[in-house]
């Protein structure tokens, strides 16, 4: 495992070294949010879903992908891993080649449950917490800051809003909004926000971002995967920045109760 890790780091750095010389600045990117519903599979309990997700993931070949519902060794992983608790983010990285990350949201099962990002990437990462002012589970923000080359960079952010009450729901979009504030160049949000384009917190965001779906076109429900009658999970642009939009795509897959949603897009400035 030790020389896995090893050889990964030194993958990463070859490739990032042979991508800064180059001065190409990477402007279309491939990327994907799905709720995993902590690795397990929702219709057949006690079997996992990891494997399938990072076949996936393999086929795609996204930049970046956010991660809903991560579970990271708690004792419900030993559900369906048969060699004990799993660090479910940390288990993707290795089975994508990806670099993984990870924002706590919550103690949960003697381990810890939250956000994840996948990346190929050279990222700086942060993580917060998300106010609660209704009370219910805490939730959190995974932000990874992205190097496209030649100076540019990107702010990919995500996460999971509260399921319970529309009240927190709205105080944190207001929250990410002001996170996200500080942080200079093009910003893309994504993940579950819980909410339809009805709720307030919808309508907050839609200030100073862009819906991608509605902005492409025929947005697809999210929810729930083998039967879809909302649209809970999105990818959001900040609106200062020139986008081209090039696909949209709800993956029909039921490795999951959410649907992957995947976009790719190009930074025309």
């Amino acid at each position: 495992m030790k020389k896995f890790y090893l050889f990964l780091l030194f993958a990463m750095i070859s490739d990032f070294a042979v991508f800064a010389q180059s001065g190409i600045v990477k402007k279309e990117i491939t990327l994907m949010t799905y709720n995993i519903y902590h690795g397990e599979d929702p219709y057949n309990p006690g079997t996992g879903n990891i494997r399938e997700i990072a076949d996936l993931i393999n086929n795609i070949k996204p930049d970046l992908v956010a991660l809903q519902e991560v579970d990271s060794m708690t004792n419900r992983t030993k559900n369906f891993n048969r060699e004990g608790k799993m660090d479910v983010v940390h288990e993707l990285g290795k089975l994508t080649g990806m670099t993984p990350f990870f924002a706590k949201a919550i103690d949960f099962s003697e381990g810890g449950y939250g956000e994840g990002i996948l990346s190929r990437l050279p990222v700086t990462f942060h993580a917060y917490s998300l106010p609660i002012p209704n009370g219910g589970e805490e939730r959190s923000l995974a932000v990874a800051s992205v190097d496209l080359g030649n100076g540019k960079t990107i702010t990919f952010a995500a996460t999971h809003l509260c399921h319970e009450f529309a009240e927190n729901r709205t105080a944190q979009v207001v929250a990410i909004k002001n996170i996200l504030s500080e942080f200079k160049g093009a910003k893309v949000l994504t993940g579950d926000f819980n909410f339809t384009s009805e709720e307030t917190g919808y309508s907050i965001l839609s200030e100073d971002f862009l819906d991608v779906a509605l902005k492409h076109g025929n947005p697809q429900n999210t929810y729930s995967s083998k039967d879809p009658k909302i649209r809970i999970d999105y990818f959001w642009l900040e609106k200062e920045t020139d986008w081209e939009i090039v696909s949209v795509e709800v993956l029909d897959v039921e490795y999951s109760d959410h649907k992957p949603v995947l976009i790719k897009v190009r930074l025309l400035n």
